[in-house]
């Protein structure tokens, strides 16, 4: 299991972004074609507005069926839409790729890009812990969960799974297309 956190930079990376590629551990399918992808202090969360502006951000991004919560604290995944997840509150360990994955310390501000298959479990967080999260316009989620009989059907809905026309932060030029589309 390898961790890493808010200090980690991969400055080399298209968009300055972090990217992790997680595959079938044999439980979860993950995605072994599109990596997770970690914006470090992405967005400015301060203020109440801070869950209204991302929501509004996402939607011009393309990026719709907000919500404002927190992240499961069991390991699940959607194997019908990819997933965004910024933090506009607090901070948390979240799990991405099943029980041997790894583990993301995530901070107001942070935002992660989960493509469709790829398990994501909070571990821990702090009381005030918010996120706000988005799926690609005209996809749905689903939940699944690691369970006997979910595949091979996760697997073909996976494998359907259209490409977001944009990047949730950035639009259509941002750094999700270069890593995604690539």
């Amino acid at each position: 299991m390898r961790e890493f956190n808010t200090d980690a930079r991969k400055d080399s990376a298209p968009g300055g972004v972090e990217a992790h590629v997680l595959g079938d551990d044999g439980v979860f399918p993950n995605n072994g074609r599109m990596p997770v992808l970690v914006f470090r202090n992405a967005l400015e969360v301060t203020g109440r507005s801070a869950t209204s502006a991302i929501q509004r951000l996402f939607a011009e991004n393309h990026w719709g069926g907000s919500w404002v919560n927190g992240i499961y604290e069991y390991h699940h995944y959607h194997s019908t839409a990819h997933e965004v997840l910024a933090v506009c509150g607090g901070k948390a360990k979240v799990q991405l790729g099943g029980g041997q994955g790894l583990i993301a310390s995530l901070s107001a501000g942070d935002v992660a890009v989960i493509p469709a298959g790829v398990a994501h479990k909070n571990l821990d967080s702090s009381s005030d812990f918010t996120v706000v999260g988005a799926y690609p316009e005209g996809q749905r989620y689903d939940m699944c969960y690691g369970e006997a009989g979910e595949r091979p059907g996760t697997d073909e809905n996976i494998a359907r799974v259209p490409l977001p026309e944009s990047d949730p932060l950035r639009g259509p030029d941002g750094p999700l297309m270069q890593h995604w589309f690539s």
